[in-house]
């Protein structure tokens, strides 16, 4: 596929920003809304998204940058070229939590009920924004060399590479749309605040610890994929958490 889905007085738009910018007015729209339901004012999440977006794109960016400087270091404009792709989803949600740290001490708003109207929106938006790697032929996996599996969306073709690779950015995007299926069940079933984003970390973690030991294009430090430390130590954290809470609930 073209990564470029057309011109504007000259200048491409890409695929991957397009998917981005939906994934964001949508994930925009399912948290104003969510937002109502906790009679929370929606123009209060509205102002949250408007500072949390950009700093979710930096913190994503940032993140990728880090664990990839070697591919920079001498190419320093490359960095605020994130329509290529290289956007790490776990900095753009520590980004987005720092912001939602700031403004909830600003606007004296409680900070785990701001994530819980977030966290349906961000695994919504996570799904889509799998899609910009297809586009862009990357976050993909072992390579497929059974011919029997050459098929999307078990596999993906790879031009770059000129053979058929595991397409786990579509895995991960449908383990997404399952975790926001278990999120808006729980939206009906909510026992106390943090439960649905903690939730959200947890089994997104889950689903990105098993996945990424199947992709080729992991960030590493030292030996170790980033992506599959941080997911074990969210779910560690996250099912300490759940536990502790709901203890608390019954005393």
């Amino acid at each position: 596929m073209n990564p470029i889905a057309f011109y504007i007085l000259g200048r491409p738009i890409y695929w991957y920003g397009i998917i981005i910018a939906t994934a964001f007015l949508i994930g925009i729209y399912l948290a104003m809304d969510y937002a109502e339901k906790l009679k929370y004012n929606p123009e209060t999440i509205l102002d949250f998204c408007l500072f949390a977006i950009p700093s979710a794109i930096v913190g994503a960016r940032l993140y990728y940058v880090i664990f990839s400087w070697d591919a920079y270091k001498h190419n320093l404009v490359d960095i605020i070229k994130i329509w290529e792709g290289g956007l790490a989803i776990y900095g753009g949600v520590i980004g987005g939590v720092i912001t939602a740290i700031i403004f909830s001490k600003v606007k004296s708003l409680p900070f785990w009920d701001i994530m819980d109207i977030c966290a349906p929106s961000l695994i919504f938006g996570q799904a889509i924004g799998r899609w910009g790697n297809f586009f862009n032929q990357e976050a993909y996996g072992r390579a497929i060399t059974n011919p029997k599996w050459q098929w999307f969306p078990a596999a993906v073709f790879i031009d770059a590479q000129g053979s058929w690779h595991m397409a786990t950015f579509f895995y991960e995007s449908m383990w997404n749309l399952l975790v926001f299926s278990i999120l808006l069940y729980m939206k009906r079933h909510r026992k106390f605040s943090g439960q649905m984003f903690v939730l959200y970390l947890v089994l997104y973690s889950c689903g990105r610890f098993v996945i990424e030991g199947l992709r080729t294009d992991s960030l590493y430090l030292g030996a170790f994929r980033v992506s599959q430390l941080l997911s074990f130590v969210l779910i560690i954290f996250g099912v300490s958490w759940l536990l502790i809470q709901r203890r608390r609930q019954k005393e």
